[in-house]
């Protein structure tokens, strides 16, 4: 979801406007800058145009760049430091802190193509909501055709956050599969666990709960067809159920 600071458009000249609206709000242009940033790295790693050895790296930047921009959102929405539970329980409810632990979770592993697509897609969505912020400070009519490019992804938002849902699940059973081929540590799955509670619990992205049950009904309503052998049907009743009694509780 996109940052929710409002800011008008500021006063002067076309450049000038935007100029003055950027230095007005440094800490969102920072967190607008580390985000083009991670859209940027993160591209060069899916798309490998420099060669792979490159691409690894650019894997961790865009992770590293994530971090930052968590951190600097996580100081924006809580600014004042507590080292106390409260803070840490309150700190853990925030979607900011589940990608800065999200980060630090995928940052040193073996390169995974779909943990980087959350990464990326968070990034370009908050991106260009803050961008069409900066365009209506230079001109309440400029560069028409990025405001075309940034209409159509906003369009598509709510596809784009099920798409990140989905990776975000998805990426449990990946982290065990690493485990079990030799290119993950133990403690990853445990950890990654953790941070999937923490986006099914999310108060501001509900899209991780909702699609943990539209996948509950779409097998529930394979498995119920005539035509699905007894010992899947029991095996996927076993596997619900377990997955159910993982899940947390939603206030």
């Amino acid at each position: 979801m996109a940052d929710s600071t409002q800011n008008g458009p500021m006063p002067g000249g076309a450049g000038g406007g935007a100029v003055q609206f950027l230095m007005a709000n440094k800490l969102d242009t920072a967190m607008w800058i580390s985000r083009l940033f991670t859209v940027y790295c993160s591209a060069l790693f899916v798309l490998p145009l420099l060669g792979l050895h490159e691409a690894a790296s650019f894997y961790q930047r865009a992770l590293l760049a994530n971090a930052l921009t968590s951190a600097l959102r996580l100081h924006q929405r809580l600014p004042h430091f507590q080292l106390s539970r409260a803070f840490l329980a309150q700190a853990l409810l925030e979607d900011s802190c589940h990608y800065l632990l999200y980060s630090l979770i995928f940052v040193n592993s073996y390169p995974v193509t779909m943990s980087i697509f959350p990464v990326l897609l968070f990034s370009l969505l908050h991106a260009a909501t803050y961008t069409k912020k900066v365009l209506d400070a230079r001109s309440s009519n400029s560069l028409p055709f990025l405001r075309n490019l940034l209409e159509k992804l906003n369009a598509n938002q709510q596809n784009i956050l099920k798409f990140i849902a989905c990776n975000e699940i998805f990426l449990m059973p990946a982290t065990v599969f690493m485990l079990f081929s030799g290119q993950g540590s133990l403690l990853q799955p445990f950890i990654y666990y953790r941070f999937l509670t923490l986006r099914y619990s999310s108060r501001r992205n509900p899209y991780c709960r909702s699609l943990f049950t539209e996948l509950r009904i779409v097998v529930e309503h394979l498995i119920m067809k005539p035509s699905c052998p007894v010992f899947i049907r029991r095996l996927c009743f076993s596997g619900i159920s377990f997955i159910s009694r993982l899940a947390p509780t939603v206030a």
